[in-house]
């Protein structure tokens, strides 16, 4: 027997009408590429967003239509977030800190035709239009008095196009496992991977952010994002704020310590969210400035693990409450988030941050196990370290165009890449990383390109990429070479040789000569044995 509930969807752009109709004047705050702060609500992101919808239908969007973005956080790229899904198409966020090559393959695998874009990025579109032959028509997030002369494809300003439009009166039909957002991934070797969310997967995970046991925003928060919006949905801000109707305030382009520290301060913010590498640079703008916050303020961060002293001096020093959740671009992307129970509040800090150094506690919807290597889970001790496991209603079941097959076992769980371990209350801590990639200040850094992009030089026998500690970018990639017989090659030539092939944040610090690497009885590099025997590397020596 069935229930007799009503079949009403779980649709993203069902959001933005909540916030429009019930928190109708809470503020939008913008700092905006062009300079000014933009101030605006949430009924005036949800007419402009409508206007944005009218003008992709009249372009021909077509439902499930990848359109593109390529923008910082502001306001024009959160109206974007709800007019794409909103006209039935698929909102697809761009990362413009990849190298020219991956965003190229990018944009041609999803075979965007329009790309939204901050001005910032027109040079570098400019370069790249002729490698993206499905892309007919480039729109700037502008005024028509900002606009700049480019050679860029149809170009026109954002301001122009949805001003000659109406408000749509109805979102486009869709169902809520339809897709509606498509972010890549190169977490792993070889190609990036799309990720293809659905309405209803985006609108669970924002429900378990609001959550009290989980993040608990609510409409009394006023959340900054420093994460950027085209990082895994911005970590869910853009849907769960809406959801609970909270103030945005948006830094745009300006992440340095001192602006992020304005907007905290003159904005009341009571949640920031980002990387540890934010957040050293705030604390030394902290410390040097004498700033401090007359405020209550937690931050929460994610991508990379944060230094037990720094979470202590932000909450001694500066009465500012660090939260660490976990999460991947296959979750939508939050899969443990920095609850403590109530036993450990009441703790002393010291023992606290025992707790909070953590990648946090497990929620409902996103269930986790680990296995040892014959796929037998381990006992939830806090102790016994295996490969850590996901499923659950916002958790990718395979990637875009099938790229990488079949990524879930038997039972629908999915392998994260991480060795991790377990207690009995759901606290996860990751201990290592079963796959080499290297993660530096939150992106992700493939060990195995760095050595195949060596090997090129014919001067390099073998080599071996790993990532070491880096007291600032949580790791740093350091290259291991053995030169070919005969050859001189040195750090330089090397260095040169991947310029051409990597943005200059995946460079590797430091490149060593030795006579030999470590390798497993297979045959193959040992990562383990390199990291043993430089375990104690010093950068620049």
């Amino acid at each position: 027997m069935r229930g007799l509930m009503q079949d009403w969807p779980l649709l993203v752009p069902t959001l933005l009408d909540h916030a429009a109709l019930y928190h109708h004047d809470t503020k939008i705050v913008s700092r905006s590429v062009e300079g000014p702060i933009v101030r605006s609500t949430w009924a005036e992101v949800a007419a402009r967003a409508r206007r944005a919808a009218a003008a992709l239908a009249a372009l021909g969007v077509t439902p499930g239509e990848p359109v593109a973005t390529l923008a910082w956080n502001g306001f024009r790229h959160l109206e974007l977030f709800y007019a794409i899904p909103g006209a039935g198409a698929v909102c697809h966020t761009v990362n413009p800190r990849l190298f020219r090559a991956e965003m190229a393959y990018i944009f041609n695998n999803a075979g965007d035709r329009i790309v939204f874009l901050d001005l910032d990025f027109v040079p570098m579109m400019e370069e790249l239009a002729d490698e993206l032959p499905t892309v007919e028509r480039f729109v700037l997030l502008c005024d028509e008095a900002a606009m700049p002369e480019t050679s860029l494809r149809g170009a026109c300003a954002y301001e122009t196009l949805i001003a000659a439009h109406e408000p749509a009166a109805e979102w486009a039909r869709a169902d809520e496992n339809d897709a509606c957002g498509l972010c890549y991934t190169s977490g792993t070797t070889g190609t990036p991977k799309g990720v293809l969310y659905s309405h209803r997967a985006l609108v669970l995970h924002a429900w378990m952010l609001a959550s009290a046991d989980s993040c608990g925003y609510t409409s009394g928060d006023i959340i900054l994002p420093v994460v950027p919006m085209f990082h895994a949905n911005c970590w869910g801000i853009p849907h769960v704020s809406a959801m609970c109707g909270a103030g945005l305030v948006l830094p745009g382009r300006e992440l340095g310590g001192e602006a992020i520290y304005e907007l905290l301060d003159s904005e009341r913010v009571t949640v920031t969210l980002g990387v540890p590498t934010v957040w050293l640079a705030l604390l030394d703008y902290l410390e040097t400035s004498g700033k401090r916050f007359d405020h209550p303020l937690r931050l929460l961060t994610g991508g990379a693990a944060m230094a037990r002293a720094v979470m202590e001096r932000f909450e001694r020093d500066y009465g500012v409450k660090v939260l660490h959740a976990w999460g991947m671009t296959e979750m939508c992307p939050v899969g443990t988030t920095p609850c403590l129970k109530a036993r450990h509040d009441e703790l002393p800090l010291e023992q606290r941050l025992d707790w909070m150094v953590g990648q946090g506690r497990s929620v409902y919807g996103c269930e986790l196990r680990t296995v040892d290597d014959g796929g037998v889970e381990l006992p939830r001790n806090g102790k016994s370290a295996g490969h850590l496991m996901v499923r659950g209603p916002w958790i990718a079941a395979g990637y875009f165009r099938h790229e990488g097959g079949e990524i879930l076992d038997a039972e629908g769980w999915f392998d994260t890449g991480d060795v991790a371990t377990l207690d009995q209350d759901g606290y996860m801590r990751i201990t290592d990383r079963s796959k080499d990639v290297i993660k530096s200040g939150g992106e992700w850094i493939s060990s195995i390109d760095l050595e195949n992009a060596a090997l090129a030089h014919p001067g390099v026998a073998e080599a071996g990429a790993i990532g070491l500690p880096h007291p600032k970018w949580d790791e740093r990639p350091l290259l291991v070479v053995v030169k070919a017989e005969g050859a001189s090659v040195g750090p330089a030539e090397i260095l040169d040789l991947l310029r051409g092939k990597f943005a200059k944040w995946q460079l590797p610090d430091d490149i060593i000569f030795v006579d030999e690497l470590p390798h497993t009885a297979t045959g193959k590099i040992s990562k383990r044995g390199l990291r043993e025997r430089f375990a104690d590397h010093v950068w620049g020596e």
